[in-house]
């Protein structure tokens, strides 16, 4: 037995992994087992031969790879080791290329962080995932694994066997009759895993919270709030426990940044089975939109246990993982420029910004900005100081409630200030 300071079933907040140990150990030995009966016969993808080709050559990248695998985590609870050297896990890895997401408590929803789960938990392991030439291999092999989730062949998901996504128990965990779809159809009229993935909304299921009025913020995105801090430094030392807010390092030393220091930094993330499109927080003119490169799987290491839940690393992960950037010019002078920070927090997690989204696009309050494709994701929406004079009740963090409700898309989030005088 592998013990351990993290002992019994771990809730996986988010619905990425299962919510029990002993059944994401039971699909690892499953997935195990699949690819030791294909025997030795296996072709690599070409992106996982580059890693392979990457972990051979670097002496310092083979060596946090070995050590990653050989070390046992701190901060998972594993009975027994799954991983055993550097080129079986990239056959496990290389199954999971043309394989798409299962249906269910106990299912995973994501098979690369279920396989790398236990090298993220390991001292070595924490190193390996900030270094720049893991990320950039990570980044191909998840592009490659994006591109069949893009494909029609990741559709044989969407059945209704208890696993799949057309099942009554996925139906209603989705909500499928909140979003356009064609029943008729096997597929529901999906193209592809991640065109089910991005599904939108029916007109009128989430309307726009006071349209007209300026000084209402609605939120973003579908998801549990996090995290609301005032008062955030220009830089910080995010990595610390505590995970403080570093607007220079969240904002990638844009020159905007001085706007927010002193202001405020709210967070919510998106569970598996939310809605997975954004939507801008007020009425207003783009200032700047762009991608920032980042890791796909580095954790939080100072949070010990803590970090084998994944959203609990949300904070710091703003500041380091795939992310986007806007920055959006409120038409409420009392706003002023407000930052939105969609990030992608493992897997696919691909940050898309619609085209028409450019530099002097006047966007409406709810108006689509963009999407998350297969991932799990957080966000945070940053506000400089003085502007925010309440959040909505819905969007106070409930960290202590498993079951806390979902803030709407588009609902209202936070009222702004009223300053005496204003009109």
């Amino acid at each position: 037995m592998i013990q351990n300071g993290f002992a019994g079933d771990v809730r996986r907040q988010a619905g990425w992994l299962p919510a029990s140990q002993d059944a994401l150990e039971e699909w690892l030995a499953g997935h195990r087992r699949r690819v030791e009966g294909k025997g030795d016969a296996i072709e690599l993808h070409p992106s996982v031969l580059e890693f392979q080709r990457l972990i051979a050559s670097d002496r310092v990248v083979g060596m946090y790879v070995s050590r990653m695998i050989a070390q046992v985590p701190e901060t998972r609870s594993y009975s027994k080791r799954h991983l055993e050297n550097p080129d079986q896990m990239l056959r496990l890895i290389n199954e999971v290329l043309t394989m798409a997401p299962e249906f269910g408590d106990q299912n995973v929803t994501l098979p690369l962080g279920a396989i790398l789960d236990w090298t993220m938990g390991t001292p070595a392991g924490f190193a390996a995932f900030r270094d720049p030439k893991i990320n950039a291999a990570l980044r191909k092999i998840l592009t490659a694994w994006c591109d069949y989730l893009n494909s029609p062949e990741s559709l044989y998901v969407l059945n209704d066997s208890p696993s799949g996504w057309t099942s009554h128990a996925a139906r209603q965990a989705i909500g499928i009759e909140q979003y356009q779809h064609d029943p008729a159809d096997p597929h529901w009229g999906f193209g592809s895993w991640n065109d089910f993935f991005t599904r939108r909304f029916r007109d009128g299921v989430r309307p726009v919270d006071a349209p007209e009025d300026d000084d209402v913020i609605v939120a973003a995105c579908e998801s549990t709030p996090f995290s609301i801090r005032t008062g955030v430094k220009r830089r910080d030392a995010f990595w610390l426990k505590t995970q403080p807010y570093s607007l220079e390092d969240m904002f990638a030393n844009d020159e905007a940044v001085d706007k927010f220091v002193g202001g405020t930094v709210y967070q919510a993330f998106l569970s598996a089975t939310n809605y997975h499109r954004w939507h801008s927080p007020v009425a207003g003119t783009i200032v700047r939109a762009f991608v920032v490169e980042g890791t796909y799987y580095s954790e939080a290491d100072s949070l010990g246990s803590d970090a084998v839940e994944p959203t609990h690393s949300q904070a710091y992960l703003a500041h380091v993982a795939a992310r986007s950037v806007f920055l959006i010019q409120a038409d409420n002078p009392a706003i002023g420029l407000v930052g939105f920070v969609p990030v992608g927090m493992s897997e696919v997690s691909s940050c898309l910004i619609h085209p028409s989204i450019e530099p002097g696009y006047h966007v409406a309050k709810g108006e689509e900005l963009g999407h998350f494709q297969f991932g799990g994701s957080t966000h945070c929406l940053v506000f400089g100081p003085g502007v925010i004079g309440g959040f909505a009740m819905a969007a106070i963090p409930q960290p202590h409630d498993p079951d806390a409700p979902l803030v709407l898309v588009r609902s209202r989030l936070a009222s702004v200030k009223q300053v005496e005088g204003r009109p």
